[in-house]
């Protein structure tokens, strides 16, 4: 079973193009993947995330926001594979 890795955005988030592009450069190598939601037009997920875009999930849990580290998203996934 692949896991899905989401990346809440917003329209014109240059931190979010950063996570959506180091997302997809791993990828490949991770085996995983990406499901990209837009905020905009959301009230609960603006609520919710507003403030902290780009928001990473694995599987349904919360990762990280702002940015993606590569070396601590590997763990993460590492981690969640373990327990599948």
């Amino acid at each position: 079973m692949r896991n899905i890795v989401t990346l809440f955005t917003r329209q014109g988030c240059h931190l979010c193009e950063i996570a959506e592009d180091l997302l997809i450069e791993m990828q490949v190598e991770l085996d995983f993947d990406i499901e990209k939601r837009f905020i905009e037009g959301d009230a609960e997920l603006i609520e919710k995330y507003g403030d902290q875009i780009p928001v990473i999930l694995i599987d349904g849990e919360h990762h990280d926001f702002w940015r993606v580290d590569p070396e601590r998203f590997r763990a993460s996934l590492a981690k969640r594979r373990q327990r599948q």
